[in-house]
């Protein structure tokens, strides 16, 4: 069962302390408490776990501090949406919103390699009004001779040139829970000029104690991507280990499935189970086309699978697009066939642009519909 609290209910009120002490003394029952900071408030989602089906529904939606009470099911009992769509999705962070409804483009390197590659990158980000974008500093690699990245010592001179640009948000995959102290030492040290995403790679989304770590912290939000040869059901849960150790700001990525079935594609892209996931749970989903695709074949009409695979996703309702871009691809250190160029940036960013405006109509063609058939 999960209480849901007036909106910007204070820790130190006496509504507060009548509600938490009743609720702290149900038997058989013990409590989780979740702040969710939105853009404009502050929500507080009590949860009680337990013997929770005898409890009287009415009796703890009368308590002084209570705006309503939801029976929740099994599965994603944190980020479950458990079919009541008044449930706040998403988060802020660092003046970026993440939420069902907006979109966010996280362009930039797969792998960071040189200093002027990130600076055209940003700068080119910048020029177009992004704030957000991807550089991978630590890199798990199937051969144990590739690259592995850079780690923390690229990590100055990206944050340092990220703040140079007004990039608010870097995702960057992490693969051990020493690299989150890695990172907020780095930015502690330089005044923290940027915020950071950390990111989940797909080999990592069963590695259930470094998912527990993540967790704990709060200081991070998450985007943890699908594994790629597991159920949906099983990706959903591995968010819920965040969820439950403390850090309910999560982005659910998909970013193809491992399968022969994909060819010619290095992945069998699943963005077909964006809407499926924003019905199922209350976070923000994500895309990421170039992993989906893996190269920059284009059809017939002369446009890139990359950017077909995009617009799929975001006319489906997709709220972040995760996507490779590199100065120059041929010196890429990681994943070069398949980054799209510089040049090919304000054409991508315009045709986001108008898919997103695409799903708004369809949004609100199937609203009057509904509306229409609920008048008869």
């Amino acid at each position: 069962m999960l209480a849901i609290l007036h909106p910007d209910t204070a820790l130190d009120s006496e509504e507060y302390r009548q509600t938490l002490h009743f609720l702290e003394n149900l038997p058989g029952v013990s409590l989780r408490v979740h702040e969710i900071q939105g853009a404009s408030q502050r929500l507080t989602e009590v949860y009680l776990l337990g013997d929770t089906k005898s409890l009287d529904k009415d009796e703890i939606a009368a308590l002084p501090a209570v705006e309503r009470v939801i029976r929740i099911s099994d599965d994603y009992r944190i980020l479950g949406r458990h079919r009541d769509d008044d449930r706040v999705s998403g988060f802020s962070y660092n003046g970026v919103t993440f939420n069902q409804d907006n979109l966010n483009v996280f362009a930039g390197l797969c792998a960071v390699d040189v200093p002027e590659h990130v600076e055209l990158i940003l700068k080119a980000l910048e020029s177009h009004g992004q704030v957000c974008t991807r550089m991978g500093a630590y890199k798990p690699r199937t051969n144990p001779y590739s690259f592995q990245g850079h780690g923390k010592g690229c990590l100055p001179w990206v944050f340092e040139k990220a703040g140079k640009h007004g990039i608010k948000v870097i995702a960057m995959e992490i693969t051990h829970e020493s690299h989150i102290e890695e990172i907020d030492e780095c930015l502690e040290k330089l005044g923290r000029p940027t915020g950071v995403m950390l990111q989940v790679g797909t080999r990592n989304t069963q590695n259930f104690e470094l998912l527990k770590a993540i967790g704990r912290q709060s200081t991070y939000p998450v985007l943890l991507k699908r594994g790629f040869g597991i159920t949906l059901n099983e990706s959903l849960n591995a968010a819920e280990y965040l969820a439950s150790e403390g850090n309910a700001n999560v982005v659910f990525c998909l970013r193809g499935m491992k399968t022969e079935a994909g060819q010619p594609h290095r992945n069998m892209v699943d963005f077909a189970h964006v809407p499926a996931v924003k019905r199922l749970t209350r976070m923000p989903v994500c895309i990421d086309p170039s992993h989906s695709v893996g190269s920059r074949e284009h059809a017939p009409d002369g446009i890139l699978d990359v950017m077909h695979t995009t617009a799929q996703g975001i006319i489906a309702g997709a709220n972040m697009v995760l996507v490779d871009f590199h100065p120059k691809p041929e010196l890429a250190l990681v994943d070069g066939p398949q980054a799209l160029l510089m040049e090919e940036l304000p054409a991508y960013l315009e045709d986001i642009q108008l898919c997103h405006e695409t799903w708004k109509k369809r949004q609100a063609l199937y609203s009057r519909i509904r509306i229409d058939t609920l008048n008869g």
